[in-house]
């Protein structure tokens, strides 16, 4: 059994257990009866395997990893099993199977994964606390009698367990004891939990202990069980976030107001695809956190998925009960208990904030810092061949070819620069990789191109955008080429496409018009067709770089007597036609990016139609995933977050509390950016379509570079307010840049609340 197959074996067997009873209904009589837990459920949950798996086979468990107990998580969190199973399944056993054998450390390991011993895991003295100290509990040890004194809060099981692990201080260092409920000098006092669940706090006056393991190695595992926890509880609250999401957006879909469903109202439909968002990023971090991590990075990674998938859980749930009216406010409907457990376990071992501060504390700015030219160890190549078998080539060799490659010819100064490049600024740069064949990757070597496969494409662009690559205006490269390809004629193909990869022909983008943005449906530029051309009249706008195009492919209505997606074509227009007009817009950061395209009696030949006459919707929509894909890059705000880093350095902004926290937040949203981002980028590894659900990469790749972006200018003070690159003792900085780009990236392939709209009707399904 594969790794996969064994987490889809436990989450299948969660899912069916859990589901086969209503555990909602058992969270309400457990509250009721003052909290707890039924151990004959417990016992079930032994015999299903559950509490084995992070035991080794020596000590008579499965010998599994975190992501099997994450999977088994994720459903308790959906259902709300009332049991306690991180705290007391995932917590003492991740310790005791980390601690050396011994008498009591193998029969507490064989009881407690039995289910025939309850026990909990007693290390909290004070709220807030994240990282297992000392604290100020004192064991006392004379001979083979061990007393505890100090107190430990927060601990959960607590009625109804059979005892608990404590650590207290000793002569040299921590150490861990046993103490059984019941012990001499043990007290237990009770508090209920938001959730219904009792949470404990108990009182040691010299009570009767056993010692268990002490030192530094102790320590150790201490810390190591608790962060597998966390991230067991991050799947939990996963979990938790998606079932509220889903329950609310069956409420809107059934739930009637003005007689219609409330789902159908903008204002609601938005609120949700946000909730969908937080899940999605939740899921994204969980996973890539998984599947990365190891003993050296566990505590950084359990304080990132803790925060994220807190952060996810706590808001989607609260938006489920605004959205469900004074119903969700009620504890006989489900949602309340949702937001009640998500408030429980947010708060639990650390809080979303308490784990940002740990996370960037634990992160070196190093791992986050952009490649350098010290990274290509061995600057040797003198030829980079375009035709190699790349299928076959490793892909850590291939990225160093690529970044040996920008080395070597891409200029230093024009790295990461902050605005987008005219064509007389970036010619030599595309001219260059003409010449050594690497400038069209995607496109098979049938037509001039490189042959990628798609995982080695992925990485071409990941290196390209790691290394500060300036993006020339390729739209000849990433659009018309692929498209010509797919529904071009060969006539159309080797007329255009040589052009292309010459730099002979720039090419523009002519969707949008005055009236027809986002809804590219709505498009008014009329072409009619006369003998063996094409009449056009009309005008196009926000043409971007338009006037560096020579040519120009554009959406256009030939037939208006049908519905408005039915009767547009694809048409492939040269500039240099008479009849068009090209004005540049000057844009707020006083650049002439755009331009407006206005076409008086254009006569364009038939043989430029692109597709089918009126197909050229289907054609259109297939340019779009790719583009949202790229547009949903984290290389802006990888960038912009370098940029707030150096600039908090100059300012001293980091002694700041306050600064830090946001700047920790952001730290998160980029890293889980990327997260998202991997995940549709291995869709187009495989070769397999773009989903809808692209869209919400779109966003928030946007919304993070412009917050992002705004944090940045706030923290430059008075050259926040500079339109070009300040330049002098205090700062070197083009400070307006990435806002004004954020601006424009809102706006591009569908602005976000279109975006939206997508994500309402195609994902969440919503009605119209």
């Amino acid at each position: 059994m594969n790794d996969m197959e064994s987490i889809t074996m436990f989450r299948d067997s969660a899912s069916g257990y859990l589901g086969a009873q209503d555990q909602r209904q058992r969270v309400r009589a457990l509250e009721d009866a003052g909290g707890g837990f039924d151990r004959a459920v417990w016992l079930q949950l032994a015999e299903l395997g559950w509490l084995s798996v992070l035991v080794p086979e020596a000590d008579g468990g499965l010998g599994l990893g975190i992501a099997e107990v994450a999977a088994i998580a994720e459903e308790a969190g959906r259902h709300l099993l009332p049991e306690p199973l991180v705290d007391a399944g995932v917590q003492p056993l991740a310790l005791l199977a980390r601690l050396p054998p011994g008498d009591l450390r193998d029969e507490l390991l064989n009881s407690i994964q039995s289910g025939a011993t309850v026990a909990g895991l007693a290390w909290q003295e004070s709220a807030g606390e994240v990282e297992a100290g000392l604290g100020m509990t004192s064991a006392r040890m004379d001979g083979g009698c061990v007393a505890l004194t100090g107190q430990k809060r927060f601990v959960r099981p607590g009625p109804g367990a059979d005892g608990w692990i404590v650590c207290a201080v000793v002569e040299d260092g921590m150490g861990l004891f046993w103490v059984a409920a019941g012990a001499a000098g043990l007290s237990l006092a009770c508090d209920a939990g938001v959730d219904g669940s009792a949470i404990a706090t108990l009182g040691l006056d010299n009570a009767e202990a056993q010692l268990l393991a002490q030192g530094d190695d102790a320590l150790a595992a201490l810390h190591h069980a608790n962060d597998l926890a966390r991230i067991a509880q991050a799947a939990e609250l996963l979990g938790i976030a998606r079932r509220a999401l889903e329950l609310t957006r069956d409420y809107l879909t059934t739930r009637v107001q003005f007689g219609k469903p409330i789902g159908t109202f903008q204002a609601l439909q938005h609120r949700l695809v946000d909730g969908l968002i937080q899940v999605e990023l939740a899921a994204a971090c969980l996973r890539d956190g998984l599947g990365t991590v190891n003993d050296g990075n566990l505590a950084s990674v359990a304080s990132r998925v803790k925060a994220r998938c807190a952060q996810a859980a706590t808001e989607t749930t609260r938006m489920a009960i605004q959205l469900h009216g004074a119903i969700g406010t009620t504890n006989e409907y489900d949602v309340g208990l949702y937001f009640k457990r998500a408030m429980t376990l947010a708060s639990r071992w650390g809080n979303a904030a308490s784990h940002r501060r740990r996370w960037m504390s634990l992160t070196s700015s190093a791992n986050r810092s952009e490649p350098v030219l010290s990274d290509v160890a061995h600057l040797h190549r003198r030829e980079f061949p375009n035709d190699l078998v790349w299928e076959t080539m490793p892909e850590a060799e291939f990225r160093a070819m690529v970044r040996e490659l920008f080395a070597q010819h891409y200029p230093e100064h024009r790295r990461h620069l902050p605005y987008r490049q005219t064509w007389a600024e970036s010619r030599e740069w595309y001219m260059t990789l003409s010449r050594l064949g690497w400038l069209a990757p995607a496109w098979p070597r049938e037509h001039g191109g490189m042959g990628l496969p798609a995982d080695k494409l992925i990485a071409y662009i990941e290196e390209t955008e790691a290394w500060g690559v300036a993006r020339p205006p390729d739209q000849g490269l990433v659009m018309i080429g692929p498209i010509l390809m797919r529904f071009g004629t060969e006539e159309q193909r080797q007329r255009f496409l040589p052009k292309v990869l010459s730099g002979e022909h720039v090419w523009t983008q002519g969707y949008s018009e005055p009236n027809a943005g986002s809804d590219l449906a709505a498009v008014r530029t009329e072409a009619v067709s006369e003998g063996d051309h094409f009449v056009v009249n009309g005008q196009k706008t926000w043409t971007t770089w338009g006037s560096d195009g020579t040519h120009m492919f554009m959406l256009v209505r030939t037939d208006k007597t049908v519905k408005k997606q039915a009767g547009i074509s694809f048409l492939l227009v040269d500039l240099k036609t008479p009849g068009i007009t090209v004005r540049p817009i000057r844009n707020i950061a006083a650049e002439h990016e755009f331009c407006e395209v206005f076409f008086d009696n254009v006569r364009v030949p038939r043989d430029n139609l692109v597709g089918e006459l009126n197909q050229g919707w289907t054609v259109a929509k297939a340019l779009l995933g790719f583009e949202r894909l790229f547009t949903g890059s984290p290389k802006h705000s990888q960038h912009t977050l370098h940029q707030v880093e150096k600039l908090a350095r100059q300012r001293g902004l980091f002694d700041d509390p306050a600064f830090v926290a946001r700047f920790a937040e952001l730290q998160l949203d980029t890293a889980d950016l990327g997260a998202a981002y991997a995940g549709f980028a291995e869709i187009a590894k495989r070769g397999e379509p773009i989903p809808p659900s692209i869209s919400m990469l779109k966003i928030w790749s946007t919304e993070t570079y412009e917050r992002l972006a705004l944090l940045l200018i706030e923290s430059a003070q008075d050259y926040g307010s500079m339109r070009d690159r300040a330049l002098t003792d205090e700062i070197d900085m083009h400070v307006m840049a990435p806002l004004f780009n954020a601006m424009n990236a809102k706006l591009f392939a569908g602005s976000n609340e279109i975006q939206r709209n997508i994500l309402a009707k195609v994902v969440l399904d919503l009605p119209s």
